[in-house]
């Protein structure tokens, strides 16, 4: 491939090295240009960001279904169009593209998936879902071996989004969209669909579009009562819901990739380490699904938190000659916040009420999007002192956790509908808390003694 021109003032790339970058070498992105290889980092991630907000929006206006499949389109576009960049200036604006269609792809996911799926599903559903992701990583490893070349690469991961965008127009519409845009024929004719293929054909054509409006009333008439993201903050119980999970959902952004981008500074095979960084995925979700269904949401969401911030602060203290210890902190590390963000993508819309649960799971995750971009450019710090970025990276993971413990429990409890739901699980809370403290200053009540002559009856 073209390695692009050498002389003065560009470097030549090493003998036997094979390039594997964005064309570090290719684009002269060495020396005092290596900080732009942060930077086009930083803008993908703020493809990530501004994608949340533009096509949560468009989600709820066009439906679920069309936002998926021109999210896939466009990422096969721009993913292709990476591979073929002349130059950084349009390879920044293809990963741009890249991570606007990603947001996409990913809330569009996560909404048909807790929209369809029962209750009792969600949380096994959604470390499925999880698990796909750690897939991805074993399967990119391998494609990167056996790909050097970084253009071939990007155009192998890409080309696939052409066929998975034309396979997206056979998934369903949430129904409870279409009922709220008051579609209800196609939603019926949905219905009966998803009852066939299920193999209750019969029970589906039982169904009327009476029955169906009147088991929907309830989210009908909350879909009349509008809220927006100044409710989150307006409202004492949300402002103080929003302003703790945004800490966490920022800290695990932020922290998850330092750990993911720096993987190259442990001295360890990129690729076998790729492998390791994946397959941690694996017990760290299924011990977190554990951990939430018995000991709770915010016991265990501040735990891999806390964990997670103390493992990368601990890498400060680890000579770098010493790579085996410092692998498996960062390896423990980044499993402790793949839990997290598990943990967070179910704790969070848990939490919120059915009238703002879509507003609140789009600005917390938005948070999320800010952290992971402005990971990359804490990193530059580091050419200050090397211990800075993990003294960051830790100490915000550190708060996260901490900002969790102030978070009211979910486990086996129903999902609130309204905000005074969410209200009286706090006033519940205060008044378990009152109960045994009321019985105990009963008890210290002193008998008074009775006097002389008089009947102690």
């Amino acid at each position: 491939m073209d390695q692009g021109p050498t002389g003065p003032g560009r470097p030549n790339k090493p003998p036997g090295q094979v390039e594997r970058g964005i064309g570090a070498w290719e684009w002269n992105l060495v020396c005092s240009s290596g900080k732009l290889k942060e930077m086009a980092q930083s803008i993908f991630m703020a493809g990530i960001l501004i994608g949340g907000l533009v096509l949560g929006e468009l989600s709820d206006r066009f439906g679920r279904k069309p936002i998926l499949t021109c999210s896939y389109l466009l990422l096969a576009a721009s993913g292709s169009g990476t591979a073929f960049s002349p130059t950084l200036s349009f390879y920044i604006v293809f990963r741009f593209l890249t991570g606007f269609s990603i947001s996409g792809i990913v809330l569009s996911t996560v909404i048909l998936n807790v929209e369809w799926v029962p209750t009792w599903m969600r949380a096994i559903s959604s470390t499925a879902f999880g698990y796909c992701y750690t897939t991805g990583q074993f399967i990119l490893s391998g494609l990167a071996y056996a790909i050097p070349q970084w253009r071939w690469l990007q155009l192998t991961v890409s080309v696939p989004y052409f066929i998975f965008s034309l396979l997206s127009w056979w998934i369903p519409e949430s129904i409870r969209w279409m009922v709220l845009n008051g579609r209800f024929s196609k939603a019926l004719k949905t219905l009966q669909h998803v009852a066939a293929f299920n193999g209750k054909k019969e029970e589906g054509e039982k169904l009327s579009l009476e029955e169906l409006k009147f088991n929907l009333q309830k989210d009908i008439s909350l879909a009349k009562i509008k809220y927006g993201t100044t409710d989150l903050f307006r409202i004492p119980i949300l402002r103080h819901m929003t302003l703790c999970l945004s800490l966490a959902w920022f800290s695990t952004g932020f922290a998850y990739y330092s750990l993911a981008m720096g993987v190259e500074e442990f001295g360890v095979n990129l690729y076998i380490l790729q492998i390791i960084f994946g397959g941690v995925d694996i017990p760290a979700k299924f011990i977190t699904i554990l951990s939430i269904s018995y000991l709770g949401r915010h016991i265990t969401q501040a735990i891999v938190l806390l964990l997670a911030g103390g493992a990368i602060l601990a890498l400060i203290f680890v000579p770098s000659d010493m790579q085996i210890l410092r692998t498996a902190l960062a390896v423990f590390g980044k499993g402790c916040l793949s839990g997290s963000f598990s943990c967070l993508f179910l704790y969070t819309s848990e939490l919120y009420p059915t009238v703002v649960r879509q507003t609140g799971m789009g600005i917390n995750n938005l948070w999320a999007r800010v952290g992971s971009m402005l990971a990359p450019l804490v990193k530059i710090t580091g050419e200050v002192k090397p211990f800075i970025p993990n003294v960051i990276y830790g100490t915000m993971a550190l708060l996260g956790g901490s900002a969790a413990f102030f978070l009211p429990e979910t486990l086996n409890r129903p999902l609130p509908e309204t905000i005074e739901d969410v209200q009286n699980w706090r006033h519940q809370g205060k008044k378990r808390k009152q109960e045994p403290e009321a019985e105990k200053a009963s008890q210290r009540i002193p008998l008074k003694p009775c006097e002389s002559g008089r009947d102690p009856s």
